[in-house]
């Protein structure tokens, strides 16, 4: 494969992994009607944001992350189910399974001591050694795991748009956090930051 991989700011990062998200969240809040209605509004524009994000990704930075094209695959198929069943549960039961496969992935690297999420992200974290990607990975996999979790809490025992706010208010913050608490333990691991990139986030479908 001969793709350039290009530099990306972190604007246009936040952009390609959150702005679908905000699109549906936003045509959520600003259609009226009835509930079913604003669901498969929000859903198609979801849909149509998630393909925009990965062209926008190729062009500008020459590839589209595994995470993303993960996350823009299960956007499709469960937003094409909410749509053709008029039925919200596929939509919200999609971030679920999004979490669940990064866990499931990254805990069958640990497992088979393969460096899957090391493969991912190698240029992301330069200098990095091994022990920092086994923390890291081990890391992610439990967040991802309490991520399931809680979008399954969420949906389940609240409103569509307390479930909508959630995903951009709630899920998003806690990516970033989570991601910024990490910064500690891979400096202490040979993280160096001259060449380092912004590493992908995964996508909030």
């Amino acid at each position: 494969m001969n793709d350039t991989k290009k530099s990306s700011s972190p604007g246009l990062r936040m952009a390609i992994d959150f702005g679908p998200l905000a699109v549906f969240f936003l045509v959520n809040t600003l259609m009226s009607g009835p509930q079913i209605a604003r669901v498969l509004a929000a859903t198609a524009a979801f849909m149509v944001a998630i393909v925009v994000s990965m062209l926008v990704s190729r062009w500008k930075t020459g590839t589209i992350s595994p995470m993303l094209w993960m996350s823009g695959i299960l956007v499709l198929v469960f937003g094409s189910l909410t749509l053709y069943f008029h039925d919200e549960t596929f939509i919200k039961v999609k971030p679920t399974i999004v979490y669940a496969m990064f866990a499931a992935i990254l805990g069958f690297g640990l497992a088979t001591g393969r460096p899957l999420l090391k493969q991912m992200l190698e240029t992301a974290y330069p200098g990095l050694n091994e022990t920092g990607w086994r923390k890291l990975t081990i890391n992610w996999t439990i967040f991802f795991v309490f991520m399931a979790v809680l979008n399954e809490v969420v949906w389940r025992h609240s409103s569509w748009n307390f479930w909508v706010g959630f995903k951009l208010w709630g899920a998003v913050p806690l990516t970033l956090i989570f991601a910024a608490l990490n910064i500690p333990m891979l400096l202490k691991h040979g993280l160096t930051t001259e060449k380092a990139e912004e590493p992908p986030l995964p996508p909030e479908g």
